[in-house]
C-alpha cells in the first residue's frame, strides 16, 4: 500500500525562475489514528566504499594517528554519525566489492598484501581496513552491518568462508581463525549481497544469468542457528525493471530484497553531469526533476514485485543512490569528491518522503556515500571535519526511524518550468517510536513559499515544534572557513495554517 495520495495542481501555481508570485497554497490531510507501514530504520543507512578519501583518512587513520582515535578510526567522525543514529553501512562496496578478496584484510595488517584499485584512482590499496576492522567500525557506532559479497571475481567457495569466518560459533578451522585474529564471538550480519551491479561492473551479466548464479551461491551461505543475514540479490538501476522482475519471477528461495540503484545528475548525461556549487534555478529545477523520477522508479520496479511476489516477501533495497556531479577541478575524477549545498538537503528530504510512501517495500536504502565521496555527510581536510547540509537532513529525519507511517493526502501546488511540474511540496507524516506525531515538509520551489493547511484528525494539536534546514542563497554550503553555514534553526508554528518558506526542509513534532 502506498500511504500517499497526490492532488496536483488544485490550488496556487508559483513559477520559479525570476517571477513574482503568490504564495503555493497546499492542503494536507491525515487521520493520525491510522496505520501504515512501519519506516524501517535501514532506510537511514550509509555506504562505506573503498574510494577515494572515503575510507582512508575520512574514516580510519590508524591506531597511531596524531588525529584522536578509538581502534583506528576517528573519533570526530564517529561522533557525528552516532549523533544521527546510523542504523546501517554497507561495505567494501560498490564496485570494489567484485575485487575485493576477504583474506587479503585479515591477519598482521604489516603482511596484508597491497593491491591496486583499478575502479577508483589506480590507487594501491594495503587492505589496513578488512573485516575485523569494518565490524569494530559498526560496533563503535551502534550500528548494523551490510557486508557485500564478490560474486563478480570471487568463487562458490570463498564467499561461503568468508561468511563461515564472520559467522561460525563451532571449532572449525575458520572461526578459530579468526579467535586467532582477535575476535573470540562470531558477529552478526544484517544484509549480505550476492554481487553489486551484475549488470555492469560486477559482471556485465544478464538477469538470467545472474539468477542461475545467485541460485548457486546463496545455496552455500549457510550459518548458526539465528545468524542467517537477509539476503540481496543485485538488482537494476534507473528506469529498468527488467532485474527485479527477472529475479523475483526465478528466485524462488533464499532472497530477501532485491537491490536498485538510482543517482541525481542535474543534466541526466554522465558526460556532463553538472556542477555541485555553481548552478542557478533552472539547473535547480532540473536537478529535482530527475530526482523526483524515484517516484515512478521505485513505483515501477514495486510494480513487478507486487506481480511476482504477491505475499510481499521481498523487498526493495535503494543501496545506493543520491546525486553525482562533475569531478571537481584539481582533483583525481576517480575519487569522486563533491561538495555538498541546499540543494543536496533538500534533494535528501524529497527521497526520504518517497521512501516513506513505498516503507512497505522499501526496507533499506543507503546514500552514497558517507565520508568524502559523492553526497557525503561529512568532508574531511586532514584533521579538520566539516558537516554537510545532508548530514543535518539526517539528523532532522532520524525521529521517522522505525516509525509508523500515517497515511495522507496532499494538494501539494506545482512548482514549474515551461511544461514540466512537480509537486511544490511533499510531505511524510509517522509516529514515532517515542509515540509522538512527526511531521516533514519540504518545498521544492526556491524562489516561492507555500501557505500550509493542515487538516488532522484522530487528535487534537494547537502547535508545531521543530527544526528548519535553509539558507539565503541555493548555492549555499558548509566550508572549512565557514561550517555553520547552512544548519538547523528552530522552527514553531500553528498546527492548522502556517508558511513554508521556499527552499526548506522541516520535521516537527506535532503538539
Amino acid at each position: 500500500m502506498k500511504v500517499k495520495l497526490l492532488v496536483a495542481a488544485l490550488f496556487g501555481v508559483g513559477l520559479s525562475f525570476g517571477c513574482v508570485s503568490k504564495q503555493h497554497e497546499v492542503s494536507i490531510e491525515a487521520d493520525v489514528s491510522q496505520q501504515g507501514p512501519t519506516i524501517n530504520k535501514d532506510i537511514y543507512g550509509q555506504f562505506a566504499e573503498h574510494l577515494g578519501r572515503g575510507i582512508y583518512e575520512g574514516i580510519w587513520v590508524g591506531k597511531d594517528s596524531d588525529i584522536p582515535n578509538t581502534k583506528g578510526f576517528r573519533n570526530d567522525v564517529l561522533n557525528a554519525l552516532r549523533d544521527i543514529k546510523v542504523p546501517l553501512v554497507r561495505w567494501p562496496g560498490g564496485c570494489f566489492a567484485d575485487e575485493y578478496h576477504w583474506r587479503d584484510g585479515i591477519g598482521d595488517p604489516s603482511e596484508r598484501p597491497v593491491k591496486v584499485n583499478t575502479h577508483w584512482g589506480g590507487v594501491e590499496e594495503d587492505n589496513a581496513v578488512g573485516t575485523h576492522e569494518f565490524f569494530d567500525f559498526v560496533e563503535l557506532l551502534g550500528a548494523d552491518a551490510y557486508v557485500n559479497g564478490n560474486l563478480g571475481s570471487g568463487t562458490v567457495r570463498e564467499m561461503a568462508e568468508w561468511v563461515e569466518y564472520m559467522t561460525s560459533d563451532k571449532n572449525s578451522t575458520l572461526a578459530n581463525e579468526r579467535r586467532a585474529n582477535g575476535r573470540d564471538e562470531p558477529w552478526d550480519i544484517a544484509y549480505f549481497g550476492i554481487g553489486n551491479e551484475s549488470w555492469g561492473c560486477g559482471g556485465h551479466m544478464s538477469p538470467e544469468y545472474y539468477v542461475n548464479l545467485y541460485n548457486q551461491f546463496a545455496t552455500f551461505i549457510k550459518t548458526p542457528p539465528g545468524k542467517k543475514p537477509k539476503l540481496v540479490g543485485s538488482g537494476g538501476h534507473t528506469e529498468d525493471t527488467e532485474w527485479t522482475d527477472v529475479l523475483s519471477a526465478n528466485i524462488e528461495r533464499n532472497m530477501d530484497g532485491i537491490s536498485y540503484h538510482f543517482y541525481t545528475l542535474p543534466n541526466s548525461d554522465w558526460q556532463n553531469k553538472g556542477h555541485a556549487t555553481e548552478f542557478d534555478q533552472s539547473d535547480w529545477f532540473k536537478t529535482m526533476e530527475r530526482t523526483y523520477r524515484m517516484d515512478k522508479y521505485l513505483r515501477d520496479n514495486i510494480a513487478k514485485l507486487e506481480q511476482n511476489d504477491p505475499d510481499g516477501d521481498i523487498g526493495l533495497y535503494v543501496d545506493e543512490w543520491g546525486t553525482w556531479y562533475d569531478p571537481e577541478p584539481d582533483r583525481e575524477p576517480g575519487f569522486l569528491y563533491q561538495q555538498n549545498t541546499l540543494r543536496d538537503a533538500v534533494l535528501t528530504a524529497v527521497n526520504f518522503n518517497l521512501f516513506h510512501d513505498y516503507a512497505d517495500r522499501v526496507h533499506m536504502t543507503n546514500i552514497a556515500q558517507m565520508v568524502n565521496v559523492l553526497q557525503a555527510m561529512i568532508l574531511t581536510d586532514g584533521a579538520d571535519m566539516l558537516l554537510t547540509p545532508t548530514y543535518h537532513v539526517y539528523g532532522m529525519y532520524k525521529v521517522f526511524q522505525d516509525a509508523t507511517a500515517i497515511p495522507y493526502s496532499i494538494a501539494s501546488g506545482e512548482y514549474s518550468n515551461g511544461e514540466q511540474t512537480l509537486p511544490a511540496v511533499t510531505t511524510s507524516i509517522a509516529r514515532g517510536t517515542d509515540g509522538k506525531v512527526y511531521i516533514a515538509l519540504v518545498n521544492l520551489d526556491p524562489a516561492v513559499d507555500a501557505e500550509i493547511n493542515l487538516n488532522l484528525s484522530g487528535a487534537d494539536f494547537a502547535s508545531l515544534s521543530g527544526q528548519i534546514l535553509t539558507a539565503d542563497a541555493i548555492t549555499a554550503k558548509n566550508t572549512f572557513d565557514a561550517k555553520g553555514q547552512v544548519k538547523p534553526t528552530a522552527f514553531t508554528a500553528d498546527a492548522d495554517n502556517f508558511v513554508l518558506p521556499a527552499k526548506s526542509v522541516v520535521v516537527a513534532e506535532l503538539k
